[in-house]
């Protein structure tokens, strides 16, 4: 199934402006299991850490070129691309000399266009999946603005809920100003432990707040996911049988059902 029938990729981010709540992680294991289902995917490191880079093995000190390049207008987008070993899945890796690009786009010409003026090159892909920094700088301001949609993972604790309504703030403000087509796919709950209290008041909080966009699908506390990416594996390459593969695999199918459902309605 080749998504909506697009000519153009859908662009999806996945933003949270609070760091470990699983938003590389998600990306990482989305961008695989959409692979798995036959799409072709590019995952985009927009990260200076760059661990969805050393998630999928790629050793980050050997880049010749990155996405820092393709922002900074180095290089075209497609020479930064680079096969991950996987079928049908590819990444423009990133490593620390991301960070010179928060300094050097704040007086740049279309600061916030760079990433979509790049990504407006590329072919052949289904997806394109942006994992964001753990900020609401000009790195996640350019992937919003190339995005045509959001997923938002959030953590199963009580102070990641704090940051939500600012992140929701901050999309709108882009939609209103910048990019009139992003919407908010969905919120995904990452690191859910159904034995606590807390798991669940966050859920049904959060259920509240968004009640047709919060995902069906709980990604489960586990210590597979987390040991994954350290074998620069997905969680269904690691432990296929694992929580937190079908887990992984469930939410690639609500992502999507969610996308042609949209596509349908406009």
């Amino acid at each position: 199934m080749s998504v909506i029938g697009a000519s153009e990729p859908y662009i999806l981010a996945l933003a949270n402006q609070k760091g470990g709540v699983g938003k590389t992680t998600t990306a990482v294991n989305l961008a695989g299991e959409l692979a798995r289902r036959g799409q072709q995917a590019l995952l985009v490191d927009c990260d200076p850490q760059g661990n969805a880079t050393s998630s999928l093995g790629i050793p980050k000190r050997d880049l010749q070129y990155s996405t820092y390049e393709a922002i900074m207008g180095g290089v075209g987008l497609d020479r930064a691309i680079r096969s991950t070993g996987r079928a049908r899945l590819d990444i423009v890796p990133a490593n620390e000399h991301l960070a010179g690009a928060m300094v050097e786009l704040v007086n740049a010409e279309r600061r916030e266009w760079r990433l979509a003026d790049a990504l407006s090159q590329v072919v052949g892909y289904d997806w394109v999946l942006l994992d964001c920094p753990p900020s609401l700088g000009l790195l996640t301001l350019n992937a919003l603005c190339a995005a045509r949609g959001v997923i938002i993972p959030l953590q199963c604790e009580y102070l990641a809920l704090e940051g939500l309504a600012q992140l929701n703030r901050t999309i709108d403000l882009v939609r209103d100003y910048l990019n009139p087509r992003l919407t908010i796919i969905g919120v995904v709950m990452t690191m859910f432990d159904g034995r606590t209290n807390l798991a669940q008041q966050v859920v049904e909080e959060v259920r509240r707040y968004f009640p047709q966009r919060m995902f069906n699908t709980l990604i489960p506390r586990s210590v597979r996911i987390s040991e994954a990416p350290s074998h620069g594996q997905t969680i269904a390459e690691y432990d296929p049988s694992s929580r937190g593969a079908l887990a992984y695999g469930a939410l690639a199918d609500e992502v999507l059902r969610r996308i042609d459902r949209q596509a349908v309605v406009r």
